[in-house]
């Protein structure tokens, strides 16, 4: 066993996401759909401290309204947790303490990055040592976010989002993320989204596939640049089911922002800045219309072990 694995506990930070490009393809047989994103990982974390247990178990707490993630097998990190004991064989069980800072069911991937957390919590916890490759297919069997957590940066995600290639993203965007009270669903907004198509009060799906343009302004470092090409095929939908988040996203484009966005299925929206200076004064204007907002930039990281 290794000295990991003798540890008494391991603590692990690892970052929620922004999709700065998303486009979504028509829904599948199994109810599904094919995507293409673009995902950034940002300063906005989640932490994880495991420890040896002889079952498996969780608390949750953070600086964001955890009341209603649950602490038993439907957490996404618990389940991870016992995936990989069951892959290793191990016996024994692990207790984890959850920190959230990510908003909760907010469209920043907060509870993938706790699964990916998990992951590698319990990987050196005990002493697996499991390659990275076998860490992401674990990843990928819990939802199509987990993968990115652990592997952070900038990268396209195909497929359900899960098949991942690195992204070449010079320098640092900033942002500001504005959480909304309420959660929005994930399923349905995604299911929202099929309504309108089908309607048509929103554009037919065609087959998804990252944009070179928005690759190419991540290349660039340029926010200006990026600030154009910046989409998100489920933003419609999203807006429709929570109508007050387009006041925001007007307030944030008028107060200085070079734009501004749902992120993911939201209702979390994100304003990119012209940089730190920008952000900072955006976040102020923000505040004092009563809003939280957030400063955060990317790309950061993903899933890593702060101690063991």
């Amino acid at each position: 066993m290794t000295d990991a694995a003798r540890s008494a506990a391991v603590r692990v930070r690892a970052p929620g996401k922004l999709n700065v490009f998303f486009q979504v393809g028509g829904v599948q047989p199994d109810g599904y759909h094919d995507v293409a994103s673009v995902y950034q990982a940002v300063s906005l974390y989640e932490e994880i401290r495991a420890t040896h247990a002889p079952g498996f178990s969780m608390t949750v707490r953070g600086s964001v309204d955890v009341s209603g993630v649950p602490a038993d097998d439907r957490n996404l990190a618990l389940r991870a947790a016992r995936m990989l004991a069951a892959e290793i064989g191990y016996d024994g069980g692990v207790h984890l303490e959850v920190v959230k800072d990510v908003p909760v069911a907010g469209g920043m991937g907060g509870g993938s990055a706790d699964a990916a957390a998990a992951l590698v919590a319990c990987d050196a916890l005990w002493g697996a040592g499991l390659a990275h490759t076998t860490l992401h297919a674990l990843a990928a069997r819990l939802g199509a976010d987990v993968p990115f957590a652990l592997m952070g940066g900038t990268a396209v995600g195909t497929g359900r989002g899960d098949e991942l290639s690195p992204a070449l993203a010079t320098g640092r965007l900033d942002w500001v993320i504005v959480p909304a009270e309420g959660g929005l669903s994930t399923p349905a907004v995604y299911g929202h989204l099929d309504e309108m198509r089908a309607r048509g009060d929103a554009a037919e799906a065609t087959a998804p596939a990252a944009a070179p343009e928005v690759l190419q302004a991540l290349r660039t470092g340029d926010p200006r640049v990026l600030a154009g090409q910046l989409r998100n095929d489920l933003q419609q939908a999203a807006l429709s089911l929570r109508p007050d988040l387009a006041r925001v996203l007007d307030l944030g484009t008028e107060a200085g922002a070079l734009a501004g966005m749902v992120s993911g299925s939201g209702p979390t929206l994100a304003f990119l800045a012209a940089g730190s200076e920008a952000a900072l004064e955006l976040q102020i204007v923000l505040s004092a219309a009563g809003l939280t907002a957030l400063h955060v930039h990317g790309p950061v990281a993903g899933a890593r072990v702060l101690s063991a």
